[in-house]
């Protein structure tokens, strides 16, 4: 009997003590919840009466993605279901750190140009990435130029890459793209620029190199942010290619199109350092003779009868039929359209010196300045005759 009272005294002790504890909880919790409204009421009152408004962000970082308020009224971007550069799997922190936009860098007031928007078609993944003008313009200088070259070189084709990105936004260009990348600005192959998208960028380079090549490029874009090529007051045709045959050429000889700045200039830079500078390519004369449309016979007779201020071959004669230079170039897939042949039994072999078009700035020529002291805008004012580096955000309106 002894033993059951104590046992029905200590449930009740134990029952007082619980319900105890949970007073006092609530009581307590109750002080802190009335001390932290009357705090809050006289905050606000008190920024009632100073007239005071809740602070607004009122910078934002360049890689920071844009309000849908803030997208510029561009009828070339926005409204595509694009993706942002975050969608392809990238961590945000990886994504910060190849922007270069950390946090500890100074802010920048948003401007018009930094609301540009660029959307990229990428052929491979058959999707559309959307990223601020000056990511895209750092994914172009990864598939354009070698991250080795000169910083000043890396600059020049930041600024050339800028260019030609602006002025198709600016003029509402889509040329180059096929059905599938219309919603695009552009797509990523050699028909605009070619382009690297953030993802394969960070996957491209691992540890100190991935630091170190990361920050060159972000140190040549940002060190050239805003700016362009401008003739006239108008962004120009940016046209650049790898490596000249010692001259550039003209537009008009090449494209028909008569452009003061793409005129033919001296780039002796190129021979010494180049390793596409010469290129050597053989094929049956029964082949060339398919791919030109002639006969056969026609190839072994076949002579130059022009040729470019750049010295390139201008026109050609094979058989009844005149061609350009270019078109024997991209007929036959030759390197340049500077090109020499030697015919041997049922061969023909073709020499060619330079790779590309040869129009505006030589990539490997740029680089050679640089290794010779030019700085980014000596570099682009040689290749782009008459032409200044300017800010975008003046001629955007």
């Amino acid at each position: 009997m002894n033993r059951a009272r104590w046992k029905a005294g200590r449930s009740y002790r134990r029952r007082f003590w619980t319900r105890g504890w949970w007073l006092g909880f609530l009581w307590g919790l109750l002080l802190v919840l009335l001390v932290k409204g009357a705090v809050y009421f006289l905050a606000h009152e008190r920024a009632k009466e100073e007239g005071l408004r809740p602070p607004t962000p009122a910078f934002l970082s360049e890689s920071a993605p844009a309000e849908a308020d803030n997208t510029i009224a561009n009828p070339t971007t926005g409204g595509n279901g694009s993706t942002s550069p975050e969608s392809d799997g990238t961590s945000q922190e990886d994504a910060q750190a190849a922007s270069g936009s950390a946090a500890d860098k100074p802010a920048e007031t948003v401007s018009d140009y930094d609301r540009l928007w660029v959307s990229v078609y990428l052929t491979e993944e058959k999707r559309i990435e959307r990223m601020p003008i000056e990511l895209y313009v750092r994914g172009v200088l990864a598939g354009e130029m070698p991250v080795d070259f000169e910083l000043e070189a890396l600059k020049a084709q930041a600024i050339a890459a800028r260019t030609y990105i602006y002025r198709r936004l600016l003029t509402g260009d889509r040329s180059g793209l096929t059905d599938k990348a219309k919603k695009a600005d552009v797509d990523d192959t050699v028909m605009n620029q070619v382009y690297v998208s953030l993802g394969a960028l960070l996957g491209r380079w691992s540890g100190s190199e991935k630091e170190a090549n990361l920050q060159k490029l972000n140190e040549a874009v940002e060190g050239t942010k805003g700016l362009i090529v401008t003739y006239g007051g108008e962004p120009i045709q940016a046209s650049f290619f790898s490596t000249s045959n010692g001259y550039t050429e003209n537009a008009s000889d090449y494209w028909n199109v008569d452009l003061p700045y793409l005129r033919s200039v001296a780039s002796p830079w190129d021979k010494e350092i180049s390793p596409k500078y010469e290129e050597k390519v053989t094929m049956k004369l029964k082949e060339a003779a398919a791919k030109l449309g002639v006969k056969t016979a026609e190839v072994r007779s076949m002579r130059i009868l022009d040729t470019t201020s750049g010295e390139r071959v201008k026109d050609i004669k094979v058989g009844g039929e005149t061609f350009t230079g270019r078109e024997i170039r991209e007929k036959l897939s030759l390197a340049s359209s500077d090109f020499a042949w030697t015919i041997d039994g049922n061969e023909i072999s073709f020499t060619t010196k330079g790779y590309g078009h040869g129009v505006g700035m030589s990539q490997w020529g740029a680089d050679g300045m640089a290794e010779n002291g030019a700085t980014a805008r000596q570099i682009l004012s040689h290749y782009y005759s008459g032409a200044k580096v300017e800010p975008a955000s003046g001629t955007l309106n």
